[in-house]
């Protein structure tokens, strides 16, 4: 088997020793080789970043000529790489990408409180076992000392009373947690794969769109006529694909509200309660609070994801 020496986009003979680390590089810097093959005439097809070992000798044909006529890619891709450009349209709707923009933010700061909620909860965990291994030692001191029986009798008894508490608040900050974790990791997500699906079919509308365009402005010959026909029986379907996604976003958005308000009144009215009632050393209420919100506790350590899963 004959291969072919490897080029850069330049059109350059790499060495064999640097070919496969040329080529990773090339695909994190994938929109330099793009506007590098657009400039030359070209177009770039690169299929994306894989891991070094993945790569093999690929065919010198990895940039396909255009010529003076349609680039032979995709009509989605085209498009993509036309708006990347500034030479293509893109359809725009203000009001609901402003929200989009505002579900994702949204989302990267409640990410931030879910992962810090978590550390909160481990660094409690870790006191707790800490307060319950040294509450055990005055205990047991307190049977071996006579002379200093009580006062390690009431450290030991105080040090049982705030792993008490401190158990009820973990117990709290789970339930925090939990309710967090499914508003962020479910509920924005599934709204956030919906939008992925409405962006891609405004690519699609927008590709079909500019086909269309296209054969508008060219030759009116029978040939021609017969694909505008065609051409605007698949941009129709497009639009009303793309305006279907739009309305599913558009309610989407409007119930992940409502219910984020909802979720995050009692997740925050429930985390402040049972933070200031511990702090305040109220035992009463710190246990009034859980009940108040339906908590149950689990025995500390039960069902606690290892530190590998947790990572």
């Amino acid at each position: 088997m004959v291969t072919r020496p490897a080029h850069n986009i330049l059109g350059e003979v790499l060495p064999r020793n640097y070919i496969t680390i040329y080529r990773y590089l090339l695909e994190i810097f994938h929109p330099f080789a793009v506007l590098v093959a657009y400039l030359k005439g070209q177009w770039y097809c690169g299929s994306g970043a894989f891991p070094i070992s993945s790569y093999s000798m690929r065919p010198a044909g990895c940039l396909v000529s255009a010529g003076h006529g349609t680039p032979s890619l995709p009509r989605c891709t085209r498009q993509m790489i036309s708006e990347r450009f500034g030479r293509g349209q893109r359809t725009v709707d203000m009001e609901l990408e402003a929200q989009i923009d505002v579900l994702r933010d949204t989302r990267h700061k409640y990410e931030q409180v879910l992962r810090l909620a978590r550390e909160l909860s481990a660094h409690l965990y870790s006191m707790l076992q800490t307060q319950h291994a040294l509450g055990d030692t005055f205990a047991d001191l307190s049977q071996k000392s006579p002379e200093l029986q009580d006062e390690f009798g009431y450290n030991a008894e105080t040090q049982r009373l705030l792993c008490k508490n401190g158990e009820i608040l973990l117990g709290a900050i789970n339930f925090f947690i939990s309710g967090i974790n499914t508003l962020v990791n479910k509920t924005m997500e599934d709204t956030l794969m919906t939008i992925k699906m409405y962006e891609n079919a405004r690519l699609e509308f927008d590709a079909y769109r500019a086909d269309l365009e296209e054969l508008n402005a060219g030759p009116r010959d029978a040939v021609a006529l017969a694909r505008m026909e065609t051409a605007q029986q698949q941009f129709q379907l497009q639009r009303e694909k793309y305006e279907r996604l739009r309305s599913d976003v558009t309610i989407k958005l409007k119930f992940l509200e409502e219910n984020k308000v909802k979720v995050m009144h009692k997740q925050l009215v429930l985390f402040h309660n049972a933070i200031s009632a511990y702090f305040a050393g109220n035992q009463q209420q710190l246990e009034q609070t859980l009940k108040q919100f339906n908590v149950k506790l689990k025995p500390v350590g039960a069902g606690r994801p290892s530190w590998l899963e947790e990572q």
